[in-house]
């Protein structure tokens, strides 16, 4: 149970701090952080949580990182469900935190969107259907090689939580335009819940895209990462 909590705790503080970050901070006038700021702020959470959590849960606060890790032979599968579950307590918990401070601000309205994901009419840049699905799926593969690759016995020790957090950050410079950066499902569906309507109805691809790209980079990692010496 204290890995399970340990997993809901970590998300929380991904979604309150990367989505904090983008509903209170990056627009704010004249002082707002921007895409840059937003970017350092997912990879500064999972950073921060891997050190404090990572001995107790393995910090993977994301229902696409415990299935690529299930894939690439790194996590039980009987622990898989928990796993989800706990991630997503925890991350509707962060966005109801998220939603009562900014409810606070006289000019908060969930129709600027929440920080949600989304394609066409609600990508940051306008983005397609076709391309949000590829970057999902591209940036999540990435993420996962970088958690597989940095997290390997053979490996540096200690320099994982680093690697990890840095390309959050680097994913998130990327494709911010593109989707508002998923990656995660659980961090998608956690700001959905509170905005409704069509960030629901989009939800899927945010299911759909990370889930597909863990599954891809677990089969490149069993190949290339195999039978090191």
């Amino acid at each position: 149970m204290k890995k399970y909590v340990a997993e809901g705790i970590g998300t929380f503080w991904l979604v309150l701090g990367g989505c904090g970050s983008a509903v209170m901070a990056a627009s704010f006038p004249d002082l707002g952080i921007g895409f840059l700021g937003v970017a350092l702020a997912f990879g500064l959470t999972v950073l921060t949580m891997a050190y404090a959590i990572g001995h107790i849960s393995g910090c993977h606060l994301n229902p696409a990182v415990s299935i690529g890790l299930w894939a690439g032979g790194r996590f039980p599968a009987h622990d898989l469900v928990p796993y989800i579950l706990a991630q997503l307590l925890g991350g509707t918990i962060a966005a109801g935190v998220l939603f009562f401070i900014a409810s606070g601000h006289d000019g908060f309205a969930l129709s600027a969107g929440f920080a949600s994901n989304g394609y066409g009419d609600h990508s940051p840049g306008g983005y397609s259907l076709a391309a949000a699905l590829v970057t999902e799926i591209v940036m999540t593969m990435m993420f996962l090689l970088v958690i597989l690759g940095s997290t390997d016995k053979w490996a540096p020790q200690g320099m994982a939580p680093i690697a990890i957090g840095l390309a959050l950050t680097l994913i998130h410079l990327i494709s911010i335009p593109v989707t508002n950066t998923s990656v995660n499902p659980a961090r998608s569906t956690a700001v959905a819940l509170f905005v409704g309507d069509w960030a629901i109805s989009q939800l899927w691809l945010f299911w759909l895209a990370p889930i597909i790209g863990a599954l891809i980079a677990a089969a490149i990692y069993r190949y290339i990462g195999s039978d090191k010496a």
